[in-house]
C-alpha cells in the first residue's frame, strides 16, 4: 500500500509570539518550529499500517527552506521518501491553492491513501484536508480514530461529539483526516536519524505547480484581541436579576 501524509511545519507551541512589523503576520526570526501536532498523529496512522500492510510511506510538505528539517524528522521516524514543495515565506495561507498545488504535487505517484491532521496549529482552518479530497476526486472522512482494511477497502472509526462514534466502510484510494490523539507518538531512534539523512527528497517549487491563485486569501492583518472592562447593574427584584446575571454568565461571558 502507498500512503502519502501531508505534513506542516509550524511554530513550537511553547513559543513567545509577537506580531510582525508588517502587522500582516507574527515575527518568526528567532521562532523554534516543529511538525504541526495533528499532522504528527497522521504520520503515526500511515507508519502504522505501512508495517502492518506493507509498501511505503511518502511525506509531502509545504513550506519554505526550514520546512527542510521537519521533513527530516518525518523521514527519521520512518518514512520512505518525501516531497518538498519550496514555498515563499508566510505564501500558502489559502487553503484551496495550497491543496492544488499538493494535488499537483500527488498526480504521479498514485496513493491508495492520502492522510493529513484534522487542521493545523497556527491557522486553524481545518480545511485542506478536504478540500484536497475533492480536488483529487476521492472519498474522504474526517475525525478517524482508527484504521482496518476490509476487504479491498477500509473500515474507519470517526470520533463524533458527546462520545459517540461512527464505523465507515471506504473504496480505496481515499483520503482521511486524522484526530489528534488516537495513538501514541513514537520518538526517532539514532538509526533512523542516520537513515533519514540518505532518503529521497524530491524538491518542487510552487510556482511549477501553479503557485498561488489570483482570488487567494490572503491575511493582511493581525492583532492581539482589545481587553475591555464593563460594570451593568441588575436592578429587577432578587429573583429576575438572578435570572439576568445566569443569561449574562452563560451567553455573554460563557463561563457556566
Amino acid at each position: 500500500m502507498k500512503i502519502v501524509v501531508a505534513i506542516k511545519q509550524v511554530p513550537a507551541r511553547d513559543s513567545l509570539l509577537k506580531i510582525g512589523a508588517s502587522g500582516a503576520w507574527i515575527e518568526d526570526a528567532d521562532l523554534a518550529w516543529e511538525i504541526n501536532e495533528p499532522d504528527a498523529y497522521a504520520l503515526e496512522a500511515g507508519l502504522q499500517l505501512k508495517e502492518k500492510l506493507g509498501g511505503e510511506t511518502v511525506v509531502v510538505c509545504a513550506g519554505p527552506e526550514r520546512a527542510g528539517q521537519t521533513i527530516r524528522e518525518a523521514l527519521a521516524k520512518g518514512a520512505d521518501r518525501a516531497i518538498h514543495i519550496e514555498t515563499v515565506e508566510g505564501e500558502m495561507s489559502d487553503p484551496l491553492s495550497l491543496a492544488k498545488i499538493l494535488a499537483k504535487a500527488l498526480e504521479a505517484e498514485k496513493a491508495d491513501l492520502v492522510l493529513t491532521g484534522l487542521q493545523s496549529d497556527d491557522l486553524g482552518y481545518g480545511q485542506t484536508g478536504v478540500i484536497l479530497a475533492e480536488v483529487l476526486g476521492l472519498p474522504h472522512a474526517t475525525l478517524i480514530m482508527n484504521i482496518d482494511t476490509e476487504g479491498s477497502g477500509i473500515k474507519v472509526k470517526r470520533e463524533l461529539e458527546d462520545g459517540w462514534f461512527q464505523h465507515v466502510e471506504m473504496p480505496l484510494p481515499a483520503l482521511l483526516t486524522i484526530q489528534s490523539g488516537a495513538t501514541k507518538l513514537r520518538y526517532a531512534t539514532l538509526m533512523g536519524i542516520k537513515k533519514a539523512k540518505t532518503k529521497e527528497v524530491r524538491r518542487v517549487t510552487a510556482a511549477e505547480l501553479g503557485g498561488l491563485r489570483e482570488d487567494a486569501v490572503k491575511v493582511t492583518r493581525i492583532y492581539v484581541p482589545e481587553k475591555s472592562k464593563k460594570s451593568q447593574v441588575f436592578d429587577d427584584p432578587p429573583k429576575e436579576a438572578a435570572a439576568k446575571l445566569v443569561e449574562k454568565l452563560r451567553f455573554e461571558a460563557r463561563v457556566i
